[in-house]
């Protein structure tokens, strides 16, 4: 039997931080994503270090969500990827005791890291619907830097 092979993911170095006018238009892209669906979702964006910059909450979210929101950032920029591939290593029954002993990260779909110049400059993290609609809604805001390649972030 042949034994798979693993590709590492690109290691990514960490950028100068998203500032304060950036994440608020990220969030705002996000949150218009979220609004056209009818979804009540708190959203959040990081520095590199996990660090809040913003936070948005949306009426009729759940309370509960804002924590939530916070960490799934937290964790995209702390270890430089989407929190859905976390999720995903746990339904592949992948589990190990590493994966499950991080302290205070969120291993669900709903973070992903903000890419300027291939340099993590933060992280959006969204929570309040299903995790693939948290995953849906984060990507909408981290899709939007995209948009503002020429924004200082």
């Amino acid at each position: 039997m042949k034994e798979a092979t693993m590709t590492a993911p690109p290691i990514l170095a960490y950028g100068p931080p998203v500032s304060l006018a950036l994440a608020n238009r990220l969030a705002a892209a996000a949150e218009a994503h979220a609004r056209a669906r009818g979804w009540p979702m708190v959203i959040a964006v990081c520095d590199p270090g996990g660090h809040l910059v913003c936070l948005q909450r949306m009426d009729d979210a759940a309370l509960g969500s804002v924590e939530v929101a916070q960490r799934k950032a937290s964790t995209a920029a702390l270890f430089k990827r989407s929190t859905r591939g976390f999720e995903e290593t746990l339904a592949s029954g992948g589990a190990t005791l590493r994966l499950l002993s991080m302290h205070n990260a969120i291993l669900m779909d709903g973070g992903m890291p903000l890419l300027h110049e291939g340099k993590v400059i933060g992280a959006i993290g969204v929570s309040g619907m299903h995790p693939s609609q948290d995953g849906e809604v984060a990507e909408a805001g981290a899709r939007a830097l995209a948009g503002w390649m020429g924004a200082t972030p």
